[in-house]
């Protein structure tokens, strides 16, 4: 995978989800999760946080979980494989944050060939993506 993107691949846009967004003012994550299975984003919230937590193993698989979901929605919204999933579209982020989660939890259980193949992944979805989210993870 490169972070160019050479083919001309069209951008993929995931839906909005209003509903898990609402529900994230007033639920606490596990809820949410339980409410909206096949949200990506609730998936990459609670692995942040059991990472915020120390629990690495159960971060590790609920953003496994957040990945599995994030690529069938990916493929819905007509992804094939490649090209951009870009972090401006913001319904993207929660397939994006998943990743990077998976990224940071495959670090902490010293998976490295995940990590390598994770980070690239990203940088072919939207070369912005790392910067940012390490950024913010601080």
């Amino acid at each position: 995978m490169t972070s160019t993107n050479l083919l001309g691949v069209p951008e993929t846009r995931l839906p909005a989800e209003p509903t898990v967004v609402a529900d994230l003012e007033t639920l606490t994550t596990t809820e949410v999760v339980t409410a909206h299975p096949t949200s990506s984003l609730a998936w990459a919230l609670l692995s942040d946080e059991a990472h915020a937590r120390g629990a690495e193993l159960e971060a590790y698989a609920y953003a496994r979980v957040g990945y599995h979901r994030g690529l069938d929605a990916l493929r819905k919204a007509g992804w094939r494989g490649q090209g951009p999933v870009p972090w401006s579209h913001e319904p993207n982020r929660g397939v994006l944050r998943s990743l990077f989660a998976l990224r940071r939890g495959a670090a902490a259980i010293g998976e490295t060939d995940e990590v390598e193949r994770l980070t690239a992944f990203l940088a072919d979805a939207d070369p912005s993506v790392l910067p940012t989210l390490e950024e913010r993870a601080g």
